[in-house]
């Protein structure tokens, strides 16, 4: 297995896979009501069966090159994830999420892994635009998307029906020169 160093301060990197299920459910339980403020995953993620079935979903998303999911550790820690919730290579479109638990919060992780899974798709992969779908009400999230670099693309007003209620969703995205450019410049 392999790990990616996101800085000095010894978080890293690393593919979740299936194996990972009761590591990566206590991870969502200890997130639970943190992370399901504006993402449906602790809805889906519920017991160690549903964890591996997500696990294993994105095993299979990896093996047919159109999705692939990272989590974030701390200290040994698994503490968040990274994603590529779609990725699609003929067309050069990928899309990037994320979540934290809240005791990862405020560290620059998720800006630190979103960055090396967008330079790995563009440099590797050849995308040419990374999206990033967001809550209009997370304003951690695109706080990310503009530490990124993202121009916001619009509002898909009341498009994201989530526990009962209908919201906004922001699409935000990064081009391949972009990320280049923005690279150079730093």
């Amino acid at each position: 297995m392999y790990e990616i160093s996101l800085g000095d301060d010894g978080a890293e990197l690393r593919p979740l896979e299936p194996w990972q299920a009761e590591e990566f459910l206590a991870h969502v339980d200890r997130g639970r009501e943190f992370i399901g403020r504006h993402n449906a995953l602790p809805d889906v993620v519920t017991d160690l069966a549903s964890s591996r079935a997500f696990l294993q979903a994105y095993a299979d998303k990896a093996a047919a090159d159109a999705g692939r999911l990272y989590g974030i550790w701390t200290d040994g820690r698994l503490v968040g994830a990274v994603l590529f919730r779609r990725m699609d290579i003929e067309q050069g479109i990928a899309e990037a999420g994320c979540w934290l638990e809240p005791s990862a919060v405020g560290k620059g992780l998720v800006t630190r892994a979103v960055r090396v899974i967008i330079d790995w798709a563009i440099e590797e992969r050849g995308i040419h635009r990374v999206e990033w779908w967001v809550s209009a009400a997370n304003e951690p999230s695109i706080a990310v998307a503009r530490r990124l670099g993202m121009t916001k693309d619009g509002v898909l007003r009341e498009s994201y029906p989530y526990r009962g209620k209908r919201h906004d969703e922001e699409i935000w995205s990064v081009l391949a020169p972009e990320w280049r450019a923005g690279k150079q410049a730093s």
